[in-house]
């Protein structure tokens, strides 16, 4: 319920944002009609429609952005229509041929006067506003639009959309009231009506030609996010949803060094029993594995997804337990619930698998079915269950390996393993698998995609999901910015012609960037500086002492690992060829 609240607030706050000035004329065009029956079928339309394209573009990739496009320019087809009515009456029946008939006629039709307007005809301008609403997708809007691309379409995503919508609705419901009453006086004292709905009819025009030119989604964003965002954020923070909310995207953080002895651990009370392993798409390395067939062995569940760097550098141990322990009872189960879409392919996770040398099984969790099943909310976040079937610990993030060793060893025990290897697994990882630098790390995880993008200081901001011929700016510390022609969705930045830079001021010992190739598979080369010289012995295990390296897969890239010591450095990446995605900086 606080979720709804939440996103039912954030959507209401829209109406203090330049970015509603576009449907405010559609909106205001009915002003002088019956609410009920003009009005809020025209709202309740536009929020259903929006809810509907949002949820579906939220997850379902490319193809749907490209529907929505056609769905966008029929819209502006209709109410440029319904505009030119507004404008000029006597043209109505002029333009009621077969292009335009359905248009015309809806038109003609809405602007039936008094108790004989219809309902359906101002919810299906509603529909068609719908498709050109596009509301700056502040903290609020991030956080809905975030959970949706990750956990899929639903109905819990699809009534937060709802409840945003509705929201605005509610806005606009209010100020359509008012102004149905300022119009309905002017008509009354100055006997101007046909004026009132020709200035309308400029307005609407005015907005199907500002949409049509993208200024809904240019312009008015860049000047929205700042007008709003303090105030969402205010919201989320009062108001302290769950990271459900967010989604799954809210990777845990770095714990620290764990405990020396068994002593000193966690008390392993039952905590329940063992959730559901039903709903993975895909097993790999094992069959379908249930809690049932598991009884009499001590399990560890691993969530993970192969381009986080918290469960790159977690794995390590892992792998080690589930050879050290093996023999001894010990089940190790990752389980990989993706964050990024084409963490979804199969393919590129057998790939990451055979790649990280995981040998023990592994669920793929597409569909966040076993995510559910234990109510989980991070990356990676460890599930350790007895030989009984029952949970006796849970472990989120990284660190704390030693007790989370101990723990199993204490499990193993009470199932009547007393043999077992002693001492405490030996891990020395490299890349992006090596523990991180928790000491001079003081730059944060940064997402490129409009959803999540914080601290971006090109100047104009972020255009959403259209071409933009970006500037690189002078970065302050984990500041960043883009130079060349990107689109910018709000999951990556895509770059349309080649030579485009990513510019980042960080500090850290390592610096990691998630990338894939162009659409096409086609692999980018790029060129690495720091401080705008190659970064020789300072480069990662993905570049070279050059800084020269090649995108050929959908992955985390390791691209600085800093031998000296760690100060605030201008990182710079430029890309050779053009068509790479550009996901999220992490750092270590």
């Amino acid at each position: 319920m606080t979720l709804l609240v939440l996103a039912y607030l954030g959507g209401v706050l829209t109406i203090v944002s330049p970015c509603i000035l576009p449907v405010l004329p559609f909106v205001f065009a009915r002003a002088d009609r019956p609410f009920v029956r003009s009005g809020l079928p025209l709202l309740a339309g536009m929020a259903l429609t929006f809810a509907v394209v949002a949820t579906f573009a939220a997850v379902a990739g490319g193809w749907v952005v490209e529907a929505n496009q056609y769905g966008r320019a029929a819209a502006i087809v209709l109410l440029g229509v319904f505009g030119l009515t507004l404008l000029l009456p006597g043209l109505a029946e002029r333009m009621m041929k077969p292009l335009v008939g359905i248009g015309a006629r809806l038109s003609a039709k809405a602007e039936q006067s008094g108790e004989r307007s219809s309902v359906l005809p101002s919810f299906l301008l509603g529909v068609a506003t719908g498709f050109l609403w596009a509301p700056c997708a502040g903290p609020v809007l991030g956080l809905i639009l975030t959970g949706a691309a990750l956990k899929g379409a639903s109905v819990g995503t699809s009534l937060l959309l709802l409840a945003y919508a509705a929201g605005a609705a509610t806005s606009l419901a209010l100020a359509l009231l008012l102004g149905g009453r300022v119009f309905a006086a002017m008509k009354r004292s100055l006997g101007v009506g046909e004026w009132v709905k020709r200035g309308l009819g400029v307005a609407v025009l005015a907005a199907v030609a500002a949409i049509a030119l993208g200024l809904d989604t240019g312009f008015l964003t860049r000047v929205s996010l700042s007008s709003t965002a303090a105030l969402e954020q205010g919201l989320i923070d009062r108001l302290r949803p769950t990271p459900e909310m967010a989604g799954p995207s809210m990777q845990a953080k770095p714990k620290g060094a764990g405990s020396n002895g068994v002593a000193e651990g966690p008390n392993l009370a039952v905590e329940g029993g063992f959730p559901s392993l039903a709903g993975a798409v895909e097993w790999l390395n094992s069959p379908p594995l249930t809690p049932e067939a598991l009884k009499g062995k001590v399990v560890l569940i691993d969530f993970w997804t192969y381009s986080c760097i918290n469960c790159l550098r977690a794995i390590p141990y892992v792998r080690a337990w589930a050879e050290k322990y093996k023999d001894q009872g010990l089940v190790v189960i990752g389980v990989h619930t993706p964050e990024f879409a084409f963490e979804r392919k199969i393919g590129n996770v057998k790939t990451a698998v055979a790649n990280l040398k995981i040998g023990y099984p592994v669920a793929i969790d597409n569909n966040y079915a076993i995510w559910r099943a234990f109510d989980n909310e991070y990356w990676p976040a460890h599930y350790f269950i007895d030989a009984q079937g029952r949970m006796r610990h849970r472990h989120f993030g990284e660190g704390d390996y030693a007790q989370s060793e101990r723990v199993i060893q204490r499990l193993l025990a009470e199932a009547g393993h007393d043999e077992m290897a002693s001492g405490l697994v030996s891990v020395n990882a490299s890349g992006a698998e090596a523990a991180p630098s928790l000491t001079t790390n003081q730059s944060p995880e940064t997402y490129l995609g409009y959803n999540r993008a914080e601290n971006f200081v090109s100047p104009g901001g972020l255009v959403q999901d259209q071409p933009h011929a970006y500037v690189a700016a002078t970065p302050q510390r984990n500041q960043w910015s883009l130079s060349g022609d990107w689109t910018v969705s709000g999951e990556n930045a895509t770059l349309d012609e080649k030579g485009g830079r990513i510019v980042y001021r960080f500090h850290a010992r390592d610096l990691h960037l998630v990338l894939g190739p162009a659409a096409d598979g086609k692999p980018v080369r790029f060129r690495v500086t720091i401080d705008g010289a190659a970064p020789g012995a300072d480069h990662g295990s993905d570049t070279d002492a050059d800084g020269r390296g090649v995108i050929d897969g959908q992955r985390l890239y390791q691209l600085v690992r800093q031998n000296g010591a760690v100060t605030d450095r201008t990182f710079e990446i430029e890309f050779l060829d053009p068509g790479v995605q550009a996901y999220a900086f992490t750092f270590g």
